[in-house]
């Protein structure tokens, strides 16, 4: 009975390793930071064009609401804040399917310095997006602001 369960196990396992190579996801994050004004942080990154919510990915084992958290300190110095979860949205990333829990995070702190990641942020107001923001970003201010239709797709 023990040996048939070890194989179990390793055919489970197997089973699990080889739908990650066919199937891979990963998880992301991404913080919609609210000022005083009701305004949302934007982040401009060094590597691609356009503003953008900050956040990154989630490490092995760590928990979504802390990854958001930890990733806005360290590209944007983020401190305090409530953390709500606000939805979560998927997006194709090469031939990787990439989930994206997306928090609101309201009472922090920034003290923004230029970066290796990011070089420029803005506050700005959801409803009137500033020239060049993503697609996805346009669609995530939107929904923030009460006036955009939720989609399942970043």
């Amino acid at each position: 009975m023990k040996a048939g369960r070890v194989v179990g196990e390793l055919v489970f396992r197997a089973f699990i390793t080889l739908r990650a190579l066919w199937a891979p996801v990963s998880l992301g994050v991404n913080g919609a930071v609210f000022d005083h004004r009701g305004h949302v942080l934007l982040v401009q990154h060094r590597y691609t064009p356009g503003w953008r919510l900050p956040g990154g990915g989630v490490s092995r084992g760590e928990p979504p609401e802390l990854a958001v958290m930890r990733e806005l300190t360290e590209e944007v110095g983020l401190s305090g804040g409530r953390c709500e979860f606000h939805g979560l949205y998927v997006r194709k990333a090469g031939w990787v399917t990439q989930a994206v829990a997306l928090y609101r995070i309201r009472d922090g702190s920034v003290n923004f310095r230029p970066n290796l990641e990011i070089r420029e942020i803005c506050f700005a107001d959801p409803g009137a997006p500033p020239e060049g923001c993503t697609p996805a970003t346009r669609r995530r201010l939107a929904e923030l602001a009460g006036g955009g239709e939720p989609t399942h797709h970043w």
